[in-house]
């Protein structure tokens, strides 16, 4: 399925499975989602699984949004004290969609507890409280840890009348069931499946057939003949390691660090808002606290650049010096482009107020990273020793990180490296199935028929299917002013301001600034003249910049920037197609 088959099902309003292999655009399908919902009043509930996956969409944990924590299973008193905390159940009442990242580490009895969750403070009987449901990984990725309190793993809920069903089906075998998928509420939500099949980061045919033989379970001799030609015991220079264990990383990183001479520069970590909520972001959050460095140290980036696109979280450099006026250090990237790595925010939000944020250098030390920690990276190169690998999956992670083969470094790697759960390798064959079956279902649909299904789902869910000004339910000034915040955005850019100015004048931050652009471009608002000047090179003009677009295939952004466009030139890109 493609990524715009997969969109147009999200559109409907049905609860749907979006998966496919690594690079296979589901961020970017969310991503388009999530605009499309915003562009008609329709505010999603974003979370994931994990707390690095929540700090890099800028969302809760699920545990933290439905109010579980760190509850491994869930009583009466339980659900009766988390219906009671009015946060829990303002936001999951006024919910129209939940968006989960990473399900592939969400256990099924965790995923079970959210469903209870919804249903109860929802009082609706219906799947997730009659929530649309967006569930988005890849379950060939690292599972889920499953264990409870009690250590049986069996989870106590009290729902509605469909408890005994949920009992029966959580009590068959041994122990938790360890999958999201394996739960009753997964069954029971039977979401639709869009199983992405382009691929937009591997850019070897013959590491991407090695790749998907994993994914199959039938990784041959001409695979692993492969793996030996990419054999070396010491990694070679700016390339990043990955291992399984943190112990191995630290020792790596402190140990490098130390044999640089130069003076070290340290850079803290400022933080606002709730202390639980600022400790989950610090959690979350690939850049230490404290970050030292040196001049010569290995570095990575750890966010994606949405302001100038200069580099994404796994972009690899140098320190080579520290800026004489800001103090930041100016980093060398592989491609030799120089960048002065300022602090950014990683902020939790909730319904656009910002409940917590924390402020620090983008950048870790990277001559060392975990694979658990490279989940979700884009890497030009690695040198990794898989041969402690220990879980199902891991060192598929490890391998999909790296966009080619000859980017590809192995010290060792055992058996249980080039395996996936067996399970998994049979659940992966039916959802292959039933998105086939997805797909042609809808293909089959008159395009009037689509069209009308997503004009219900935008009314039943609130929304306004007409873009441009907004009124309804008595909000007019609310989004009036929304409008009219994104017209004096305009109209600072249009008189030759810089984003960063705008951003000074009107005393917001500079991703606030480019959201109010790409609302404007997208109601077609924003003339391209009127930003022309945003363009860090007068040479470059809209055609190149599509031209270099259009050459790495569309989707692949790192090419595009590392032929030199930045800034606004990607935004205008988009514009201009």
């Amino acid at each position: 399925m493609t990524q715009e088959q997969a969109l147009e099902i999200l559109k409907t309003g049905a609860s749907v499975f979006l998966t496919g292999e690594p690079g296979s655009g589901k961020t970017h399908t969310i991503n388009e989602y999530v605009k499309w919902l915003r562009m008609h009043d329709i505010e999603p509930a974003i979370t994931a699984s994990t707390g690095i996956a929540a700090t890099h969409i800028g969302g809760f944990t699920i545990h933290s949004w439905s109010g579980i924590g760190i509850r491994r299973r869930l009583t009466d008193y339980d659900l009766d004290k988390i219906s009671q905390n009015k946060r829990i159940v303002g936001q999951v009442r006024t919910a129209k969609i939940l968006i989960i990242d990473e399900i592939s580490m969400l256990s099924a009895d965790t995923f079970q507890m959210v469903d209870a969750i919804c249903r109860e403070i929802r009082q609706n009987g219906q799947p997730f409280g009659g929530l649309q449901m967006v569930l988005v990984g890849d379950f060939f990725q690292l599972p889920p840890i499953c264990r409870d309190e009690s250590g049986t793993g069996r989870p106590i809920m009290r729902t509605d009348e469909s408890i005994d069903s949920e009992n029966s089906f959580l009590e068959r075998g041994n122990g938790p069931k360890q999958f999201a998928f394996n739960s009753y509420a997964w069954k029971n939500l039977n979401p639709i499946v869009c199983y992405l099949s382009e691929q937009h980061r591997q850019e070897d045919p013959q590491f991407l057939d090695f790749l998907t033989a994993i994914r199959r379970g039938k990784v041959a001799e001409k695979h692993h003949n492969l793996l030996s030609s990419r054999h070396n015991k010491t990694a070679k220079e700016n390339t990043t390691q990955l291992y399984s264990h943190n112990v191995d990383v630290d020792r790596i990183n402190n140990g490098e660090l130390a044999k640089l001479k130069s003076s070290a520069e340290t850079f803290e970590m400022h933080s606002m808002g709730r202390s639980n909520f600022v400790e989950a972001l610090k959690r979350g959050c690939l850049s230490p606290e404290i970050l030292t460095l040196k001049i010569g140290a290995k570095v990575m980036f750890t966010k994606n650049d949405i302001l100038t696109h200069k580099f994404v979280n796994g972009t690899i450099g140098d320190v080579i010096d520290f800026s004489k006026d800001s103090g930041y250090p100016i980093v060398r990237t592989k491609n030799g482009r120089l960048l002065e790595a300022e602090p950014m925010e990683w902020s939790l939000e909730d319904g656009g107020k910002i409940l917590a944020k924390i402020i620090q250098v983008p950048l870790r030390l990277a001559w060392a990273i975990t694979v658990h920690k490279s989940q979700g990276m884009s890497l030009d190169c690695a040198h990794m020793d898989l041969s402690g690998t220990f879980e199902f999956g891991q060192g598929y992670v490890a391998l999909s990180r790296v966009r080619t083969l000859q980017g590809l470094s192995i010290a060792g790697i055992n058996q249980r490296a080039l395996e996936v759960h067996p399970e998994i390798l049979m659940e992966d064959k039916n959802f292959k199935l039933k998105s086939a079956e997805a797909r042609a279902a809808f293909d089959r649909m008159e395009k009037a028929e689509l069209e009308n299904m997503q004009r219900n789902f935008i009314s039943a869910a609130g929304g306004k299917w007409e873009t441009g000004l907004i009124v309804r339910n008595g909000s007019a000034a609310k989004i009036n002013k929304r409008i009219d915040t994104c017209s004096v955005t305009f109209q600072l850019i249009s008189k030759g301001k810089t984003v960063s100015e705008v951003a000074k004048i009107r005393g917001i931050g500079e991703e606030t600034v480019i959201s109010h652009l790409e609302k404007l471009q997208s109601k077609k608002l924003l003339p391209i003249e009127s930003i022309a000047h945003l363009i860090d090179s007068t040479e470059t003009d809209v055609k190149k910049i599509q031209a270099a677009f259009k050459a790495s295939g569309g989707d692949l952004l790192r090419p595009v920037y590392e032929q030199g466009f930045s800034a606004i030139d990607h935004f205008l890109l988009h514009k201009a197609d």
